[in-house]
């Protein structure tokens, strides 16, 4: 196996938590804003067809088509900030932009109602810009702050504390939510819009822990080649052409780049799918979402302990074979009681997967100092996975109109993942692997 040298120890438990709690501060958003909230107040003021830019819509299809365009407009971006971030050793300074980007507007959807659907569509594209941006350069300060044996714990850490701090966040919102339905307060949309705001503060506030404790990143000794807004991409192009050396690495990568197309879409849109094929009530669909938080915590550390037990790649087979497992599973769910058993399982892998594959990542990297290259190079891998398979969802969906078959789509990716996966080889610590 190819892994990072390192010469420094683990940094301090101020420094890992305060990396960690970026995890607690930002994973309010992926929570309330793409799974719950969001989800659950556009369908409730949106036409089932939607006229945007010269072209009629599916408000799901729409929906994923936006999710998409986020995800490559960061992809194209996170090349070019990543190598001003590594020559110029300010990971931090960008991933506070980002954070920033993010927060402000989670918080401007307080304004987005019947009459400004494209306007909340373009606040959460907006959003999720912020969050993916914010990602790069957070996950590649793990090499520069854990050793190799400590960076499967740090990463399920980080994943465990944002799985917490989200779910309490939710619990407070749904609180209001429900309070106002069943008190008669009347106070409208009042709640879910005020939520938003919430979520903005809270991922704002909470990140200034993290842009306080985190040290400064490592700057390149090494000079940009070219033009600092395109040398980015002549870094991934060199790190896609090093990969030849680190076949490990590249194996891995291929297989990621599969299996995480199916994660991705499920957790962008299983609320659609809840919602629009199940026909689950607003109060369902967040109890629904909150129940795969809770698992997500215990299935982070589950999988580490496998991790541990064996290798990586020997616990994101069994991730992924249960993902398949999922789909088929999900294709066949007709009723509340069987959509709440899908969450129970799609929690216990969920949180398995992100941390799992961040830090078998990690430890695949060779030794260099340039981490964000390669970090880039893994969230391009992430964010073009998962445009592909949002857009497969929703034009498969749009074309049998329904998203039952999208399922089935996601579950051949899923497949090829794990056939890519089994080729990859990780020193194992027990002898069936």
């Amino acid at each position: 196996m190819t892994g990072f040298i390192f010469t420094m120890q683990t940094a301090s438990k101020k420094v890992i938590n305060g990396w960690a709690f970026y995890d607690w501060a930002n994973s309010t958003y992926s929570l309330v804003i793409t799974s719950t909230l969001f989800p659950a107040y556009y369908l409730s003021i949106a036409p089932g067809r939607i006229n945007l830019l010269g072209r009629t819509y599916d408000r799901d299809s729409l929906a994923s088509y936006t999710i998409a365009a986020s995800f490559l407009i960061i992809a194209f971006l996170s090349p070019v900030l990543s190598s001003i971030a590594d020559y110029k050793g300010n990971k931090k300074a960008f991933m506070r932009f980002f954070c920033y980007l993010g927060s402000v507007s989670c918080a401007a959807m307080f304004f987005f109602n019947e009459s400004s659907v494209g306007f909340g569509l373009l606040l959460s594209m907006l959003a999720s810009i912020g969050y993916c941006g914010s990602i790069v350069f957070y996950n590649a300060y793990l090499p520069e702050i854990a050793t190799e044996e400590d960076q499967d714990r740090i990463s399920a850490r980080g994943f465990a504390m944002g799985y917490a701090g989200s779910v309490i966040l939710m619990v407070l919102s749904l609180a209001f939510i429900m309070l106002n339905e069943n008190m008669g307060w009347g106070l409208g949309s009042l709640p879910v819009r005020t939520s938003f705001v919430v979520v903005g503060l809270w991922w704002a506030g909470f990140a200034q822990i993290t842009f306080k404790r985190l040290p400064p990143s490592k700057a390149s000794e090494a000079r940009p080649e070219h033009n600092i807004f395109t040398n980015g991409f002549y870094e991934l192009k060199k790190v896609w052409i090093q990969l030849t050396n680190y076949p490990t690495l590249k194996r891995f990568l291929r297989s990621f780049f599969f299996y995480n197309m199916g994660v991705q879409t499920v957790m962008y849109m299983a609320p659609y799918f809840g919602k629009d094929e199940l026909k689950l009530e607003s109060t369902q669909m967040i109890i629904t979402i909150l129940i795969i938080q809770l698992v997500a915590i215990a299935g982070a550390w589950l999988f580490s302990i496998v991790s541990k037990k064996t290798n990586n790649i020997f616990a994101l087979c069994c991730i992924v074979i249960m993902w398949i497992g999922i789909c088929i599973y999900a294709y066949n769910t007709v009723t509340v009681t069987e959509f709440y058993i899908l969450a129970l399982l799609v929690g216990l892998v969920m949180g398995g997967v992100q941390s799992m594959s961040r830090s078998t990542y990690s430890k695949l990297l060779p030794e260099t100092k340039d981490t964000a290259s390669y970090f880039s190079f893994y969230d391009v891998c992430d964010k073009i996975g998962t445009v592909i398979g949002t857009i497969t969802f929703g034009y498969v969906a749009e074309i049998f109109d329904g998203m039952r078959n999208s399922i089935l789509a996601l579950m051949g990716y899923f497949i090829i993942g794990l056939i890519l996966l089994l080729f990859v080889r990780m020193k194992s610590k027990l002898k069936f692997v």
